[in-house]
């Protein structure tokens, strides 16, 4: 689906796999995966008024369930926010791998503190 440059960053989302098991028109897709890029899950919904099917029904109800987590991607892109949880897992597998390091200062007693220091340097508050 090509929605004209939106996709400088990796678009990674529940609700996108999900699209893609709903089937129907390519144009009708793109215009429900473009709703959603922008956080419209009303506009999203709307465009299925005219199609019956059980595939569509799933699709309305797994959008209802998520709703609250469904964000506006593209203002969350053009604000430099990561929209995808790679970084995010990378992260956490790097937690895991330093805990294990012989001779680590990190343990599961620490790691909280660890993290909070690290989120605090990060934000800028050391630079202070």
């Amino acid at each position: 689906m090509n929605l004209g440059g939106l996709y400088d960053k990796q678009y990674t989302s529940l609700e996108h796999y999900h699209l893609g098991h709903v089937g129907g028109s390519q144009q009708r897709l793109d215009a429900v995966e473009a709703c959603l890029w922008h956080g419209d899950v009303e506009g999203a919904v709307k465009l299925f008024d005219d199609w019956l099917h059980e595939r569509v029904d799933r699709f309305i109800a797994y959008l209802a369930k998520h709703r609250h987590r469904i964000v506006n991607y593209a203002d969350y892109q053009a604000e430099g926010i990561s929209i995808g949880s790679g970084e995010i897992e990378s992260t956490v597998e790097q937690i895991g791998r330093r805990m294990k390091i012989l001779g680590a200062q990190w343990n599961e007693d620490n790691v909280q503190q660890v993290l909070h220091q690290r989120c605090a340097y990060l934000n800028g508050y050391f630079s202070r």
